[in-house]
C-alpha cells in the first residue's frame, strides 16, 4: 500500500514570493552564494534608502536550520547586521513591514 505524502509549501515558491514583493516595493533580492561556505544566507536584500539585510528561507513546515545556518545567524546577529528567517508570506509581510518603517540599516 503507498503511503500518502503530506506536500506543503515548498521553499522555492516562499523564495519567489520575497524576491517578488522586494521588487514590488523597488529593492533587489539578490542570491547569495558564499564560495567554500556552507549554510550561508539566501538572499541579500536592498531596499531603497540603503536598507540591507540578509534572508535565509525555509520551508513552513520540517524547514529546519543547519548548524552552520544557526552560526551565520549568531555571528551576524552578534555583529549588528540585519537577518531575518522567513518561512511564510506572514513572516515576509513582517519583515518587509518592519524595515520600511525603520529606515537606513533596518
Amino acid at each position: 500500500m503507498a503511503r500518502a505524502v503530506k506536500r506543503g509549501v515548498q521553499e522555492r515558491l516562499i523564495e519567489a514570493e520575497l524576491v517578488a514583493r522586494v521588487r514590488a516595493l523597488g529593492g533587489i533580492a539578490e542570491k547569495v552564494q558564499a564560495i567554500g561556505r556552507r549554510g550561508f544566507f539566501d538572499r541579500l536584500i536592498i531596499l531603497p534608502g540603503g536598507r540591507i539585510f540578509f534572508v535565509e528561507v525555509k520551508r513552513p513546515y520540517g524547514g529546519r536550520l543547519s548548524p552552520h545556518q544557526i552560526w551565520y545567524l549568531k555571528e551576524f546577529d552578534a555583529l549588528g547586521v540585519a537577518i531575518a528567517v522567513v518561512r511564510n508570506s506572514a513572516d515576509i509581510t513582517r519583515l518587509l513591514a518592519a524595515v520600511t518603517e525603520k529606515g537606513p540599516g533596518v
